[in-house]
């Protein structure tokens, strides 16, 4: 069997603006409804299911690209203004780094999301 992962939960403030935020900054579709969450379906069809019904934890998410959408995401983070790192630590404030390239971004509840062109470990 050929497990993949479907989808999963966001725990965020606020469902709409997390999840409006995140389909904006990465250039995905509008979120949609099911149930209590606001899903965000990414191309390989794992979705994020954003949930505001309990207190936040914050997280990790990364994203892989391509170097044309990762362009794309670069200008729409740095035309908001948004503080990005080229580490998960937030040390090395904006700056991306040279693994393939990658940055780090903060969405609205504190979640630490990755943008990167190419896989760890390639």
């Amino acid at each position: 069997m050929a497990v993949q992962l479907n989808h999963t939960i966001v725990p965020v403030q606020d469902k709409e603006a997390s999840a409006n935020f995140l389909a904006e900054i990465l250039g995905l579709d509008p979120p949609k409804p099911f149930g209590p969450f606001l899903c965000l379906e990414t191309a390989n069809g794992v979705s994020l299911d954003y949930d505001d019904r309990g207190a936040p934890a914050q997280h990790h998410y990364a994203f892989l690209v391509t170097e044309e959408e990762f362009d794309a995401i670069f200008t729409r983070v740095t035309e908001r203004g948004l503080t990005y790192w080229a580490d998960p630590g937030h040390h090395q404030e904006n700056v991306i780094n040279n693994h393939g390239r990658g940055f780090y971004f903060a969405d609205p509840s504190g979640h630490n999301m990755e943008v990167l062109t190419r896989p760890y470990g390639s």
